[in-house]
């Protein structure tokens, strides 16, 4: 069974956590000797570790069951619109008589 790759939400949420936890762990303990430094290190890499880990993974879509039946499409004509009338559209139209 293959273990699944990290998404790219993990590696920035892991990173961000660790470079932000370990500056504010060393400026709030002060220290500065090698094992200190070396406690903080290893603690903000776990810390990073459990914030990557617990990042929700991306839902897959759920493939369609069935393609849904056509409906029926129901059809309107607009009504005429209601306005003021010319008069060349009251009046009948009259053939000319061929002379």
């Amino acid at each position: 069974m293959a273990m699944p790759r990290p998404t790219v939400a993990q590696f920035a949420y892991g990173s961000c956590t660790v470079i932000f936890s370990t500056l504010a762990m060393l400026l709030l303990s002060g220290t500065s000797s090698g094992p200190g430094v070396a406690v903080v290190a290893v603690s903000a890499l776990a810390l990073g570790l459990l914030v990557a880990v617990t990042v929700p993974a991306p839902r897959r879509p759920a493939a369609p069951a069935r393609p849904a039946a056509p409906r029926p499409v129901r059809a309107t004509v607009p009504a005429p619109a209601r306005g003021p009338v010319r008069d060349s559209v009251r009046e009948p139209v009259r053939e000319r008589a061929a002379s």
